[in-house]
């Protein structure tokens, strides 16, 4: 009973109207019946958009039915549907790029019929297809029954082009509803000529056909009703997997300067040999985000309402994950998350972990942060769970730390030489002079001036440079890497 209580379909119609009104009745009657909200539920949607007269011409244009198809499927995805179901040849010819724009899974009608033959009729090694000249350019059946050690074979191109095509869109064809005389007579005749060519099997490439299976079986055609084959897949398998491309969504502009940074180090820490093979990311630029600091170690506006408010635009943008390069609002992530459908990557824990990583556990670690990080403590809690000893400069380093950043001549006035830089120096030789093995770089803003590829010389020695931006972007980068399988 729980598994017919979970089937939440959405149906694309308007595409053939007539062939997915027919789905969708089958679909109906293959699901179990049901009352009340025991009932599997079907939304069936179809909205006029514009196309030519004849969409299956080897070189029509459908870009109309792309984004129709599109927006049909997003609506869908706002109402919480498991699977979406196409009734349409055409459609399936472009459904990877459907599939990789959308979270809601698309069912196959090609895997159904591929199931279905080979379970129904595995002796059938020649299949005859009937379907329009663009889904024949497309090679759509070649790209599912070819490895199975399938022939495929087509009418004829004078039949294809007498029978096949007139007998769907002439204003007498199927699509127009016209389900008796010529259309009926011009497919019979294009069965005849996939027989005579060896068809062991016929197989309907067009929606509209199965519609009238039964008068095709009649004369003795061995014609498969493939709505049926489609409707009964996806009440029995709940929706195939989604292809959804992974992607990362970034709060942005706390500050500008460091998103661009950490921008740069995801792709730079992507494996790729084209721009394809890169990850998708979507920002949320919002410099408007209340000063962390400010609110932190004084009566600076509280940001939490305007960073969980960026949040929820990443989440609606369809983000995976959402990554935040900025050290301080993580002061803020706790408040958050617990309202939040999908994670905010933790780059103070990453750092930490990539510290007990590759850092002898007796290192004594600096932090370089702004003092709105170092007193809400976030790394010093973060460091303790870990048992790092954590190091942080005294009032008058802390000082420079802070004038590096937010003076006159600092960071985030778009300085990286000069003062900032010579501050930035002398507290890493204050931490070093104290034991610190290793500093974290604990504001974004500052590996705009330190480097953060490794060892950085400072009081006749070096100091390991924990960048946490680098860190998160490595850690994002992972977790689109492992959902690509």
């Amino acid at each position: 009973m729980e598994e017919f209580r979970k089937l939440r379909y959405g149906i694309v119609g308007g595409l053939g109207a007539l062939g997915a009104a027919d789905i969708f009745f089958k679909m109906v009657k293959a699901a179990p019946t049901r009352y009340g909200a025991e009932q599997p539920e079907f939304i069936f949607e179809q909205l006029p958009f514009a196309e030519g007269d004849a969409p299956g011409e080897r070189l029509a244009l459908q870009n109309g039915r792309k984004l129709y198809v599109f927006d049909t499927i997003r609506r869908f995805e706002d109402r919480g549907l498991n699977g979406v179901i196409l009734p349409c040849f055409i459609s399936h010819t472009f459904i990877e790029e459907l599939r990789a724009e959308v979270k809601v899974p698309i069912v196959s009608i090609m895997d159904a019929l591929r199931e279905f033959i080979s379970r129904k009729h595995p002796e059938a090694r020649r299949l005859g297809i009937l379907t329009s000249d663009f889904v024949r350019e497309k090679n759509l059946f070649e790209r599912h029954f070819v490895d199975d050690g399938c022939d495929l074979i087509y009418p004829s191109d004078q039949v294809q082009k007498e029978c096949v095509m007139p007998a769907i869109y002439r204003p007498d064809g199927l699509k127009m509803g016209f389900m008796k005389g010529a259309s009926l007579e011009l497919l019979a005749k294009a069965c005849q000529d996939l027989l005579a060519q060896g068809a062991d099997l016929i197989v309907p490439g067009f929606t509209e056909i199965p519609i009238i299976v039964d008068a095709l079986t009649e004369m003795g055609l061995p014609v498969i009703d493939s709505n049926l084959v489609y409707a009964n897949y996806a009440v029995n398998h709940g929706g195939s997997s989604s292809k959804k491309q992974f992607k990362i969504g970034v709060v942005g502009g706390i500050g500008p300067a460091a998103t661009v940074d950490f921008m740069t180090k995801i792709v730079r820490n992507t494996p790729a040999e084209r721009d394809q093979d890169h990850i998708k990311v979507v920002v949320e630029q919002n410099p408007q985000i209340p000063d962390r600091t400010a609110n932190l170690i004084g009566d600076g506006a509280d940001p939490t309402i305007s960073l969980y408010s960026t949040c929820k635009r990443l989440e609606a943008a369809d983000a995976d994950i959402i990554a935040i390069p900025c050290n301080t609002a993580h002061a803020f992530v706790e408040r958050i998350q617990p309202y939040l459908s999908i994670p905010v990557v933790n780059m103070l824990t990453a750092a930490v972990e990539h510290i007990q990583k590759n850092l002898p556990r007796d290192a004594i670690v600096g932090l370089m942060a702004t003092t709105g990080t170092v007193r809400s403590g976030v790394y010093h809690e973060a460091a303790a769970n870990a048992r790092i000893e954590l190091l942080i400069p005294d009032e008058d380093h802390q000082s420079r730390v802070m004038n590096a950043i937010y003076g006159e001549e600092g960071i985030k006035a778009g300085f990286i030489e000069g003062s900032c830089r010579e501050d930035l120096c002398a507290v890493l030789e204050h931490l070093a002079k104290r034991g610190a093995r290793a500093v974290i770089l604990g504001c974004t803003e500052l590996p705009l001036i330190l480097s953060s590829t490794g060892s950085f010389p400072v009081f006749g020695t070096t100091v390991e440079i924990i960048d946490p931006t680098e860190i998160l972007a490595k850690k994002c980068v992972a977790f689109a890497m492992e959902y690509k399988g």
